[in-house]
């Protein structure tokens, strides 16, 4: 069995439909410190992140504080919007986020798919720096819940699922708030 810790990243200082790959603004460093701070607690960690900006950053004081490697894995990064423009992703997103997976589109259900199969693949306790879409589609396969949005993942918030490779559990559902998706 391993658990994983599933971090959404600290508040960016731009939003999705800002722009396409923001950094942390001063909230979302403290968030970040104060998760990295948490996730210490549980160490050792293998260390993997979504290859945002966001993510990447929010992950530096764990990578600073263990002098570990991290890992890219593009299958824990932001939803894809390919070929929308900044303006187009806002209300695109509210969309899916309304509907269920089973009524997404192929490509999405793939995306869908890969974030699962990634965590059938964790053979160790690992952290993920990641975002809120995938931490509702990590959550949803965790529950059995098809609905695309299942939780509202506060900036900072850390999830932990376990999984034995063929299944996957619920441990603990992090921090929710109302929140801008960024």
């Amino acid at each position: 069995m391993a658990l994983i810790y599933i971090i959404r990243h600290g508040k960016a200082a731009g939003s999705f439909t800002d722009e396409l790959d923001p950094g942390l603004d001063a909230l979302g460093v403290k968030q970040a410190a104060t998760a990295c701070t948490e996730l210490a607690r549980h160490l050792p960690l293998a260390l993997r992140t979504s290859p945002l900006r966001r993510a990447r950053e929010t992950a530096l004081a764990l990578v600073a504080s263990t002098g570990q490697d991290i890992v890219v894995e593009h299958r824990f990064a932001e939803i894809p919007s390919p070929g929308l423009s900044l303006a187009a992703r806002g209300p695109w997103l509210q969309e899916i986020m309304a509907g269920n997976w089973q009524d997404q589109d192929q490509a999405l259900r793939h995306w869908q798919q890969a974030l699962v199969d990634c965590m059938f693949d964790i053979n160790q306790d690992t952290a993920i720096f990641s975002h809120y879409v995938a931490i509702n589609a990590a959550v949803g396969a965790a529950t059995g819940d098809d609905r695309v949005l299942v939780c509202r993942p506060d900036n900072g918030s850390i999830t932990i699922i376990e999984t034995d490779g063929k299944s996957l559990r619920l441990v603990q559902q992090g921090a929710e708030a109302e929140t801008h998706v960024n």
